[in-house]
């Protein structure tokens, strides 16, 4: 049994597998060693663990972990398996690192284009010859709602409408936010996908992160929705390294 561990910018995704299959799913805002104490005394065939954060975290996680599996820190050193062709790979966020290992996982030799749409929305591109370009970070759907409200004397801070669709004009302040957040983002993301596409042959659209269900709804380009995709990617890194 395999414990795959994302710390991400908003909360932790904990997953368990057997073989190849994700066979349970934790998620937490307060991570504590006393998270991982309960989860290894249920289940005590874990062998292994591989830890991916973009944040720093407790100590004691890594103490505990240490004294009881084979641990796995995923940092700029760790072997991978493709060609990470990134000049600064020493600052690539280890969220994007396991993102695009899942998505070769899927896609194993195509060109695909990975978004995480989370706290910020990044884009990766792995070419099918197995080598990582890099891509993009721009702000996540929240984000631009608190920046409205932090950088503005009068704008509020309006919640994300996930319902139903978003008109592009608005006839209010606050749907005027709402478009000019998530009416503007889907055709930010739609004309990216479409650059890519002109670049990339026979191109494979890999959606993740907090808010992938929004753009899984209403995104004009057809996607492949992959909500562990994380996960799945952490898990392919630790089978690589410890098969090499």
């Amino acid at each position: 049994m395999v414990l795959t561990v994302d710390i991400g910018n908003s909360f932790t995704k904990i997953g368990l597998f057997t073989d190849n299959e994700l066979r349970d799913l934790q998620i937490c805002e307060d991570l504590t060693a006393s998270v991982f104490q309960n989860l290894f005394e249920k289940n005590t065939e874990i062998k292994s663990t591989i830890i991916s954060s973009v944040r720093a975290y407790d100590k004691e996680i890594v103490e505990f972990l240490n004294q009881n599996t084979e641990l796995l820190i995923l940092s700029d050193k760790t072997k991978l398996p493709f060609k990470n062709l990134y000049e600064t790979p020493y600052t690539l966020g280890r969220d994007r690192i396991a993102g695009v290992a899942g998505a070769k996982s899927l896609y194993p030799d195509e060109n695909v284009l990975v978004i995480d749409a989370g706290t910020c929305i990044t884009y990766d591109i792995l070419t099918g010859r197995a080598e990582y370009l890099g891509g993009s970070i721009s702000p996540g759907i929240e984000m631009r709602f608190k920046a409205l409200n932090t950088f503005t004397n009068k704008l509020p801070l309006i919640k994300a409408e996930s319902s139903s669709p978003v008109n592009l004009i608005g006839n209010s302040t606050e749907s005027s936010i709402k478009s000019g957040v998530q009416a503007v983002v889907l055709l930010e993301v739609d004309a990216t996908i479409d650059e890519y596409k002109k670049r990339f042959e026979s191109l494979k659209i890999v959606v993740t992160g907090g808010d992938l269900f929004y753009f899984d709804k209403y995104l004009k380009n057809n996607i492949f929705a992959a909500p562990n995709l994380v996960l799945v990617g952490l898990k392919k890194i630790l089978d690589f390294n410890e098969g090499s």
